[in-house]
């Protein structure tokens, strides 16, 4: 068990895990001022280099910051959220926003979604070109559907894509961007990389058709065609999709957001999971007593979170007495073993979640405000990388989640978190 110190006097422990269903323990108690909330980020799953540790870490120390910057500013969770995601997609070494993925044509298209627990909203944008922020726009979205119907009595739309999501956007006062601007020297060069691969693929695949008409080699066979994968694919290599953030505030109120660029050399107009309903993020405030408010944020292989429908699987297991095992559970049959994916041999994904409760000692005293966080990610991939702060520290702590040693990515996974205890007194 790896114990990480906090930068104020509370402590947190993770425990990496593998899916033998190990249990985790660790515990944060604050109650100094009156600032109260928590953020946990990630930048991804899929492989993080140790020579670029730092710059993913450093990144979601910013984006902690800027979420926790809003709470203590008296922002709900839906603002900070969002603030956590901009700096998310601003920076060059995400998949989202600046930086993002090339598709086929050497375009940027980026997918976002975020959803209110309070209100159950939820606003989202697909195949979004030309706009630096997606979540800006998804975030508009949700906010216009709060202020009821349009003329003739139509329904506000909560989900747009491409080029009708790029005039909505531009018409509701959200500058265009356009995609060299958005594209970093790294995601360029891994383009030119990709469509050269492609090509001679191509080139096989070509020389394979001619003989098989009757042009066989001199061994009377055909040549064999060796996998070709393009960069993104690969575990040394790999940038799966998606970036993402939740929250919680001092209400209690929950919030999530996602944002990416996808696939390297996708299709133009395909739409990954982090657009999709209950499949890239989710947030829910408790509706009783009894129940935990719970927001999640995915990330990996697009299609298989779709199919799965994983965030919202997630955030029904945070129901659960143990949310740890509920999580490792739902990991391992929701996803892993899901009959949805039955024929998939290497599935990939990431999630991070928290869920929250009124602490008992709150739920008896108008003087205290206190709520339990307990917080957790896991992850199929090689690596995950995540961040995460409460209102209280002075700085936000990062870790780079990794599978065991042996384990084979895809077919096992990792999980660790921990518990936090939020407290302000009231005058």
């Amino acid at each position: 068990m790896e114990n990480l110190e906090n930068s104020t006097d509370c402590k947190e422990t993770v425990s990496p895990l593998n899916n033998s269903g190990s249990t985790l323990n660790s515990t944060v108690s604050c109650h100094d001022g009156k600032a109260m909330g928590f953020v946990l980020v990630h930048a991804g799953a899929g492989y993080h280099s140790e020579s670029k540790a730092k710059e993913y870490k450093h990144v979601c120390k910013r984006a902690c910051q800027r979420a926790v910057d809003r709470l203590r500013a008296g922002g709900l969770a839906l603002e900070a959220v969002t603030a956590a995601l901009i700096e998310l997609e601003d920076s060059p070494f995400t998949n989202a926003g600046t930086g993002s993925n090339l598709n086929l044509s050497g375009e940027i298209e980026c997918d976002a979604s975020i959803m209110d627990g309070k209100s159950l909203n939820y606003g989202a944008v697909g195949a979004l070109s030309g706009i630096k922020n997606p979540v800006l726009v998804a975030r508009r979205l949700l906010s216009e559907t709060q202020k009821g119907k349009l003329s003739a009595g139509r329904i506000p739309p909560c989900f747009l894509v491409g080029k009708g999501a790029e005039q909505w956007a531009i018409s509701h006062g959200i500058p265009a961007c356009p995609t060299e601007k958005m594209t970093t020297k790294f995601s360029l060069s891994g383009y030119k990389r990709n469509k050269r691969k492609m090509e001679l693929a191509e080139q096989i695949e070509t020389k394979r058709k001619r003989q098989s008409c009757g042009h066989e080699n001199d061994f009377g066979c055909l040549e064999p065609v060796g996998d070709i994968m393009v960069e993104g694919e690969e575990n040394n290599s790999a940038r799966l999709d998606t970036v993402g953030a939740v929250v919680v505030d001092r209400e209690g109120n929950v919030a999530a957001a996602v944002s990416s660029g996808g696939l390297a050399m996708k299709h133009p107009g395909r739409v990954g999971q982090a657009a999709h309903y209950g499949c890239g993020c989710w947030a829910e405030n408790a509706r009783d007593v009894s129940l935990y408010s719970t927001a999640v944020s995915t990330s990996g292989s697009g299609e298989h979170l779709i199919r799965t429908m994983l965030a919202r699987e997630c955030s029904t297991a945070m129901q659960a007495e143990n949310a740890h095992q509920a999580l490792l559970e739902a990991m391992q049959n929701k996803f892993i073993s899901s009959p949805f994916l039955a024929g998939e041999d290497c599935v990939l994904g990431g999630v991070i979640v928290l869920r929250c409760c009124t602490c008992g000692e709150a739920q008896r005293s108008e003087d205290i405000q206190a709520l339990l966080v307990e917080f957790l990610w896991s992850h199929t991939t090689e690596s995950m990388c995540v961040g995460y702060m409460s209102a209280q520290d002075s700085k936000a702590r990062t870790h780079i989640s990794r599978l065991p040693p042996g384990a084979v990515a895809g077919q096992s996974l990792a999980i660790e978190g921990g518990v936090c205890r939020l407290g302000t007194v009231s005058d």
